[in-house]
């Protein structure tokens, strides 16, 4: 949610590209999505200010962004300018790399991991109550 509303900040219009469910398949390996891809959409579209969703089934959101031609490109902290895999499909229609949102410190692998092996302790907030709301 942070990150797109980082992304949010960055342009006039968000579209957000979400993998459909056969690329999650092959990026995260069997079992993955945990959520369809109708869903994964219908949440990130209720979301303020998301302007439109579009799946994708590529591993790579490159042919989209050479159909739409953002003028932002917006990719999360685990990346730098240098390492967005879209970087010079980005730079060759003159578009702009902006890294957003708040370290990458939780992820759906862990979340599924903690449930697994039904460790609360390592949950935000140690297991107690709620987690902690970051600002």
């Amino acid at each position: 949610m942070r990150y797109l509303q980082a992304a949010a900040r960055e342009a006039d219009r968000l579209v957000v590209a979400i993998n459909d469910d056969a690329s999650v398949r092959g990026l995260k390996g069997p079992g993955r999505p945990i959520l369809a891809e109708a869903d994964r959409a219908e949440l990130v579209a209720a979301l303020r200010g998301v302007d439109y969703v579009v799946l994708f089934p590529e591993p790579t959101v490159t042919p989209l962004l050479l159909a739409l031609k953002p003028d932002v490109h917006c990719k999360g902290t685990d990346y730098t300018v240098d390492t967005v895999p879209e970087r010079d499909t980005v730079r060759a229609y003159g578009g702009r790399i902006a890294i957003v949102g708040d370290p990458k410190d939780h992820s759906t692998r862990d979340l599924l991991a903690r449930i697994r092996d039904g460790d609360r302790a390592r949950a935000p907030g140690g297991g107690q109550g709620a987690p902690p709301i970051k600002e």
